[in-house]
């Protein structure tokens, strides 16, 4: 159940007719909501500019653009298009209701209204606004759970194939290029079996920190499964991709882990591969860099291999 209270809710209310808005503010001040007004249109755009309230009590019958056309104004702003605005009018017209829902607004009340009818509708779709931006949020964070990585908070593999897929795309339409880095952990089996899965776990997330702050905001990074990190850096040839690699190497080398005064040194081996229009897939790439990982395994570790061009 999400909790509604009055006081952490600022409303707008919006007349030209001090009494008007007296009435309203008493009404909703006396309910313990935070309040501010306008008496004209273009105050009531600068009041939504500098306080951003969250929701705005309208009245329909305002001169100069009319309540209808600021509603149809802030709906079309992407900034104020979340405020509800509920239209106060003593207006019996069906054609002006049904303009006032048209440009957006969520409700109206009837002059002269109640106290307790226009609290009511003011309570119900703040109550609204509130669960609508409680849903997104938790959507947001489910969303984030199904690209990350539990362990080390980058991409996981699911997501880093899918970002890997777009730019391999982008690069075939535009006749571009892209390099892409396999770096894997050396000897990580041994220090889990040494020191435990604690100071692993640690040493993975360690690791994964010190390779995204090695990368420019335009390259993807992500978990590819185990020990095994992929990056993929748009627009670099094998050549700048290769000299990435190496201080990566270097800074994962002057790592210095430590839990419960044990103390581990990681390397890491890198292996690189560059797009070409003769590739048919995003797995051919991957496969290049693969295979060059190894070759950097079998050539001592801790180093970097540059893998052959199709």
């Amino acid at each position: 159940m999400i909790k509604f209270s009055a006081e952490d809710c600022l409303v707008l209310v919006v007349d030209d007719v001090s009494k008007n808005l007296q009435l309203a503010l008493g009404i909703l001040n006396s309910a313990g909501y935070a309040t501010i007004f306008a008496s004209s249109v273009k105050q009531a755009i600068e009041r939504v500019k500098t306080a951003n309230p969250d929701l705005i009590l309208l009245d329909l019958m305002m001169p100069d653009m009319g309540g209808i056309e600021l509603c149809r104004r802030l709906k079309t702003d992407t900034l104020y298009a979340h405020i509800p605005i509920i239209f106060v009018t003593d207006s019996k017209e069906k054609e002006d209701i049904i303009n006032a829902f048209n440009s957006g607004a969520v409700d109206y009340v009837n002059k002269p209204f109640h106290s307790w009818e226009l609290l009511a509708r003011v309570k119900i779709h703040l109550e609204m606004k509130k669960t609508q931006e409680e849903l997104k949020n938790i959507n947001s964070q489910l969303e984030k759970l199904v690209r990350t990585d539990s362990l080390t908070g980058v991409n996981n593999r699911r997501e880093i194939l899918s970002l890997g897929e777009k730019e391999f795309q982008r690069c075939r339409r535009y006749h571009r290029y892209f390099s892409l880095l396999v770096i894997d952990m050396d000897y990580f089996k041994h220090i889990n079996d040494t020191f435990g899965h604690i100071l692993g776990d640690k040493t993975l997330i360690t690791v994964a920190g010190a390779i995204k702050n090695c990368l420019r905001q335009v390259d993807s990074f992500g978990r590819f499964g185990g020990e095994e990190f992929v990056a993929i850096l748009p627009e670099t040839n094998l050549e700048d991709a290769g000299t990435l690699a190496r201080r990566i190497c270097q800074v994962i080398n002057k790592l210095n882990i430590e839990i419960d005064r044990q103390k581990v040194r990681v390397t890491a081996s890198i292996g690189v591969a560059t797009f070409s229009p003769e590739d048919n897939n995003l797995e051919e790439v991957i496969e290049r860099a693969d295979r060059a990982m190894f070759a950097a395994k079998n050539q001592g570790r801790n180093r970097v291999s540059l893998g052959k061009t199709v």
